[in-house]
């Protein structure tokens, strides 16, 4: 299936950006479907429209729901597939002891939503997610270090998530804006001032950074020096 899965970090940077709108255009060129689960509806729609903070971002994005830039997907095998892995990667890690939680049920259920559509791109913005994925060992060490502490590792559960999520391409909502840029969606903002362009996407670029990207200074240049800007 052509399609990419959302967690609810990507849809927060691009709303907080003023980006959101892009993901129509994003939608035509990719030819293919972009779904929410009904987990992160719940973290970025649903609970902030109960509350009073965010209420206009929700907005937002409900709207990109029910003009179907955004589609839900629901099905209750999703939520106990959801659970499952929720189990099962949530006890991989302990500190002293204490199973060390490291997902919410929103990145998981999207997980479980690529698993279950059968498509492997999950657009993921959190950086402890993405090393959980890709880099475990890696992410062990960071942890040990800022926690100083020993983390003690079940590599069962570890070797069990892994092989669950070993299929799964991940891409931030970094990619996705300067993919908007690299196709002329930001144009409009090309103003009358030194180097525009290469204003506009690392304004774009950092603007995403600071709402939550994990993306470093480093890549931020590197992109820049790749679009030869």
């Amino acid at each position: 299936m052509n399609a990419l899965i959302f967690d609810s970090g990507p849809i927060i940077s691009l709303t907080m950006n003023n980006l959101l709108w892009t993901l129509k255009e994003l939608k035509q060129r990719f030819k293919g479907n972009f779904y929410l689960s009904e987990g992160v509806k719940k973290e970025i729609v649903d609970r902030p429209l109960a509350s009073k903070k965010f209420k206009f971002e929700a907005l937002q994005v409900l709207k990109c729901i029910d003009e179907g830039v955004l589609e839900l997907v629901e099905n209750h095998k999703i939520d106990e597939l959801t659970n499952e892995v929720m189990e099962l990667s949530n006890h991989c890690f302990k500190v002293q002891g204490q199973p060390l939680r490291l997902f919410h049920y929103g990145e998981i259920s999207g997980i479980a939503a690529c698993k279950f559509l059968g498509t492997n791109i999950f657009v993921v913005d959190e950086r402890t997610t993405r090393m959980v994925i890709e880099s475990p060992d890696k992410l062990i060490e960071i942890l040990e270090r800022t926690m100083h502490t020993k983390i003690e590792v079940d590599r069962e559960n570890l070797n069990k998530f892994s092989e669950f999520t070993k299929d799964i391409q991940l891409i931030r909502s970094a990619e996705l804006a300067t993919r908007a840029y690299e196709l002329g969606f930001l144009d409009k903002y090309l103003l009358d001032i030194p180097n525009p362009k290469k204003t506009l996407l690392e304004s774009v670029l950092w603007g995403i950074k600071l709402n939550g990207c994990a993306i470093s200074r480093r890549e931020i240049d590197q992109i820049l020096e790749f679009e030869k800007i």
